[in-house]
């Protein structure tokens, strides 16, 4: 997929990685948000596994859509 060259670059929000984020991780905590807010980590290719293993874990993670398909309102 190419991306607009205006597109902003995503940093992936793994702990010290510093490359280009591919994908978005939505997730919620249930006991502090409500069902439909989304909070967004970003992830690169080799990160993605690991940081949607940690939300899932703890029952947080909702979705993963492309980095720059993140949805309206989330955030």
């Amino acid at each position: 997929m190419q991306m607009p060259a205006d597109a902003p670059v995503l940093i992936c929000s793994a702990k010290g990685c510093r490359d280009v984020a591919v994908h978005a991780l939505l997730w919620n905590n249930p006991s502090l948000h409500t069902e439909d807010r989304r909070k967004i980590w970003l992830a690169c290719d080799e990160h993605r596994e690991h940081l949607e293993e940690f939300l899932r874990l703890r029952g947080f993670l909702r979705d993963t859509v492309d980095a720059h398909a993140i949805p309206d309102g989330a955030g």
